[in-house]
């Protein structure tokens, strides 16, 4: 079963054409969408909403701002060249090296094999 809801969290957008309606004083309102979400996604956008003190509508709003964001900054960063084939390479390599596991001090321990019982 879905939901019909008002908002959508940015990744699920592939495209929207937003609508613009008139308040009763002439003047315009925001744009709005409608989407239709899974009912465990609109229950998990509704609980989340509650424990920030937001209504749903604005939890989506920010969620989607925040989203926008990120694929924006990601996407500059690609297009700046921060990360060419070399650099990328460089900072993998670099993390690698961060993280791979520290030699442990003094002599090796022998490891005894045993024979396994025929």
């Amino acid at each position: 079963m879905t939901t019909s809801v008002h908002f959508v969290v940015a990744e699920w957008i592939l495209a929207a054409v937003a609508t613009r309606q008139t308040s009763s004083s002439g003047r315009p309102k925001s744009p709005r969408i409608q989407v239709v979400l899974p009912e465990d996604l609109c229950d998990r956008l509704s609980a989340l909403a509650e424990t920030e003190s937001r209504t749903v509508s604005n939890m989506a709003k920010v969620l989607i701002q925040q989203g926008v964001e990120r694929l924006e900054r990601q996407q500059s960063e690609e297009g700046e060249g921060r990360s060419s084939g070399t650099d990328r390479f460089r900072q993998v390599l670099e993390q690698q090296q961060h993280d791979s596991p520290r030699r442990q001090r003094g002599a090796p321990r022998r490891l005894r094999l045993r024979r396994p019982k025929s």
